[in-house]
């Protein structure tokens, strides 16, 4: 009995250690630089510049987000603060590369600077629809989600019951749902991403997740009945040939209202967004429960406005059939993310938008496509996960002499530049969005200010404010466990409405008659979903 109690304690030890190590190993994927007008109005007091909205602080700063390899940073918060133009030549260090060694200089990659000039912007940026002081939340999810969409579930739900019950039988418990109805159950599946529990039937327990002010809107049963019938396009057509087809109509309506109802800013990030990875959740789940997550048939990516967070599009890939080269293995395959990124960016062309990629989006061949476009870019590098087809060899690879936190060489072909930056380690560069001649600062609350390139220091900047973003987004994701893709891919993307709902909310004149936080700006839409409050038409 003594052995056993041992190694069971052995055994819970061990799965502590794993926790925490899992737990870390995802907090590292947050790491961000605080912003100063809080998208979620839950933050405290801000400490950022007050010259620019995207560097502040952050707890924790690591360097495992940006190259896995490398030392853990030191522990301390961050703060980027805006860079000084500079004005000088950066130094270059190392060797230099001659005509006989890679053909470096055949390619067109040279040490010889010049400074950019970057095109100004040329269009603006904000809401679309001016809302009136009385608009409630409902108003604001209706930008991207409309009763005509509402409706058309309602027709496929009624469609795939009746079929559902020609082929398997009478169902004697199923009446057909109606418009209220179906804005009923949406706002109980909404209001799992407020309140987080272990199944949405929760409301209806008499334990600690139940909620019982929304529970007498709708029975169990007739709720249990809408989700088992529950589709946005009921049947299959003959021209179908992609396992979307069943959410197709509500991705592409949410394609068109993001691009409509909102014009971001210059700055704009692609990126995978956090996919209900919650730290607390990756630290307390089981094996099984990971080893399911990692059969997710479905990798979604985003362009993702970097001055507010509001999500501009969304770009869905499914794992198609069961090969062995499937989701996993086109990851790493640069033809599926300079395809990703294309689509993201289809209807940015002419306008001077500046886009920030991370290491597997990063390509030569791609950023040049985009400067042909009018589109300019900020990439990190990494020679194990991006496409370094055309890059000079011996700037992707550590000097032989460790240099100083704060040197950096630089190549340039054109307008391109190619930065390998040293911090703890190398981090290489592929921006034609900045001049090389201008330097930033990186300041470390331990080490002081560490001189950078301004490329990378805006990169450190955007990138920072969008995982303090998803960081957030994560908690407000709406936790309902689907087994079918197409059902995980549309509440996703329906937490997304509800998330770009509220900025949209805290940019209008409504938010100064009333601020809601997020929290309050949720449980808000499910009552007037549920018809508990009314709601008001707009003035």
């Amino acid at each position: 009995m003594a052995t056993e109690e041992v190694a069971a304690a052995a055994a819970a030890a061990r799965r502590k250690a794993l926790s925490l190590s899992r737990l870390r190993a995802a907090r590292s994927r947050y790491q961000s630089l605080q912003i100063s007008d809080d998208v979620f109005g839950e933050s405290g007091g801000d400490s950022s510049s007050d010259d620019n909205p995207f560097y502040s602080t952050s707890a924790g700063s690591s360097q495992s987000d940006w190259e896995e390899d490398e030392d853990e940073e030191e522990e301390g918060d961050v703060m980027v603060r805006e860079a000084g133009t500079g004005g000088r030549r950066p130094e270059v260090t190392g060797q230099p590369t001659s005509e006989s060694g890679d053909g470096e200089d055949a390619a067109g990659w040279t040490e010889r600077l010049k400074d950019v000039a970057f095109p100004p912007y040329v269009d603006s940026a904000g809401p679309v629809h001016q809302m009136p002081l009385n608009a409630s939340a409902i108003d604001f999810f209706q930008l991207f989600v409309p009763d005509n969409v509402i409706r058309n579930m309602v027709v496929q739900t009624n469609m795939y019951a009746k079929k559902y019950q020609e082929r398997f039988g009478c169902d004697e418990g199923w009446s057909d749902v109606s418009l209220p109805e179906m804005k009923t159950f949406l706002g109980y599946m909404i209001s799992t991403s407020i309140h987080h529990c272990e199944s949405v039937l929760s409301i209806w327990s008499g334990g600690f997740y139940s909620n019982k002010s929304i529970a007498l809107m709708m029975t169990q049963m007739r709720f249990e009945k809408i989700l088992k019938y529950f589709h946005i396009v009921a049947f299959r057509s003959s021209q179908t040939t992609h396992g979307l087809y069943k959410i197709q109509p509500f991705l592409d309506c949410l394609q068109m209202t993001f691009d409509t109802a909102f014009k971001p800013s210059q700055t704009q990030v692609l990126h995978e967004p956090l996919i209900d990875e919650d730290p607390l959740f990756i630290a307390t789940c089981t094996d099984r429960e990971l080893r399911k997550r990692k059969k997710r048939k479905f990798s979604l990516w985003v362009r993702q406005c970097a001055a507010t967070g509001y999500i501009c599009q969304v770009y869905v890939n499914l794992k198609e059939g069961t090969a062995s080269d499937g989701l996993d293995t086109l990851k790493n395959r640069p033809q599926l993310h300079s395809l990703v990124a294309k689509s993201l960016c289809q209807n940015l062309a002419g306008k001077n938008y500046i886009i920030y990629t991370g290491p597997s989006i990063t390509s030569l061949n791609l950023f040049e496509e985009f400067e042909k476009k009018g589109i300019y870019c900020c990439g990190l590098l990494s020679s194990r996960k991006s496409d370094c087809t055309g890059l000079p060899r011996s700037m992707l690879v550590n000097p032989e002499i460790p240099q100083a936190r704060g040197q950096y060489r630089v190549r340039m072909k054109g307008n391109m530049s190619l930065i390998s930056w040293s911090n703890k380690g190398q981090f290489y560069f592929l921006t034609n969005a900045y001049s090389p001649f201008k330097e930033g600062v990186i300041i470390r609350r331990k080490s002081g200010e560490i001189r950078c390139p301004l490329a990378v220091e805006a990169f450190a900047a955007h990138l920072g404010y969008i995982c303090k973003y998803d960081d957030k987004y994560s908690k407000y994701f709406i936790s309902h466990k689907a087994n079918k893709t197409w059902q995980q891919v549309f509440w996703f993307v329906l937490s997304i409405a509800v998330n770009n709902s509220y900025i949209l909310y805290k940019m209008s004149e409504a938010y100064l008659v009333r601020r809601y936080t997020r929290v309050q700006f949720g449980e808000k839409l499910v009552k007037e979903l549920l018809g508990i409050e009314e709601h008001l038409p707009l003035e």
